[in-house]
């Protein structure tokens, strides 16, 4: 299979700042854009393009509104890496949104639940008629019914949508559900290129997102030192060490990881820790392990595993 057609697209600033509150320097950011770049990953997803408006901020870093005058200071001149941004429904004010040609970003992905695709696609319009390229990502597909998704595929194939994203929410996907799903978008949605956002609950984002990409997704999503919400997202520097094309090279991401992350990840946690996994293996939303992992109790794994697994528990929740 040619390794030539994937691209990756780095989301640690956007995922990673779920971990940190998006509180990166600028000089992080602008390091990682260059380390990037040299390492030949063609996006970086520089946060969300949300409207503080529209979202209690909790004086969240900067990376959380994405603000144009502020996004020309930090990356002032653009290589061959695009930066793109995500946009969540109900949370985005249209009107804060440039013309492509007026803005540093290339992509706007939306993040929709199966319930919002029509919504969803709407932004997805606006955004394509702008000029950037689009994505649309189905979040939680592990809850999500046939019917639902076929309905939804009606709508997808009508819209301009470029990418249309498997995501797994809750990283309780396995090989064969990868496969399983990645065939039936394949089929469903063929004039679609397709990407994957997968989560290392199970340790299994890395082989999650392999099995995609043998599959000829092309679209695929990581983070630097896997830094993400929760358990975190397929790393990059696996992934660029692993698709065999000339163009990435692995030395400037352990470059990344050796004068930021290392530090980062003693100060703010995410990967793979044994709640994250329960959660994962028992397909529940990552929050009710994020929530344990903030209180004194955040050890104490069998009393956890105990209250997701008991029917009166879970029904008083």
């Amino acid at each position: 299979m040619k390794h030539d057609q994937h691209k990756i697209l780095d989301c640690t600033i956007r995922d990673g700042g779920l971990v940190n509150n998006w509180d990166f320097s600028v000089e992080f950011v602008q390091d990682m854009y260059r380390g990037l770049n040299a390492a030949g990953v063609e996006y970086m997803e520089i946060g969300y393009k949300n409207s503080a408006k529209l979202l209690k901020s909790d004086n969240a870093g900067p990376w959380r509104f994405l603000n144009e005058d502020f996004l020309r200071e930090v990356i002032p001149t653009k290589n061959d890496t695009k930066l793109s941004a995500l946009v969540d429904i109900g949370r985005v004010d249209e009107n804060d949104i440039l013309p492509r040609e007026q803005s540093q970003l290339d992509l706007i992905r939306v993040a929709s639940y199966i319930k919002d695709v029509d919504k969803g696609l709407q932004l997805v319009q606006k955004f394509h008629d702008m000029g950037y390229e689009t994505t649309l990502n189905i979040m939680a597909l592990s809850h999500v019914m046939e019917n639902e998704l076929n309905e939804a595929f009606e709508l997808i194939n009508r819209s301009p949508v470029d990418v249309v994203y498997v995501v797994d929410s809750y990283g309780s996907m396995n090989h064969k559900d990868i496969d399983y799903m990645v065939n039936k978008f394949q089929r469903l949605l063929p004039e679609k290129k397709l990407g994957l956002h997968m989560h290392n609950n199970m340790q299994l984002a890395f082989s999650n997102t392999v099995v995609g990409a043998e599959k000829g997704v092309e679209f695929l999503d990581t983070s630097v030192f896997g830094m993400g919400r929760a358990a975190g997202n397929c790393t990059t520097e696996l992934l660029v060490s692993y698709l065999k094309n000339p163009r990435y090279d692995v030395r400037p991401v352990l470059d990344l990881i050796e004068r930021h992350m290392v530090a980062m990840r003693e100060k703010v946690e995410w990967g793979y820790i044994i709640p994250y996994m329960i959660a994962g293996t028992l397909n529940e939303h990552p929050r009710v392990a994020m929530a344990v992992r903030n209180t004194a109790d955040k050890d104490k794994y069998v009393e956890f595993y105990d209250k997701l697994t008991t029917p009166e528990t879970i029904a008083n929740n």
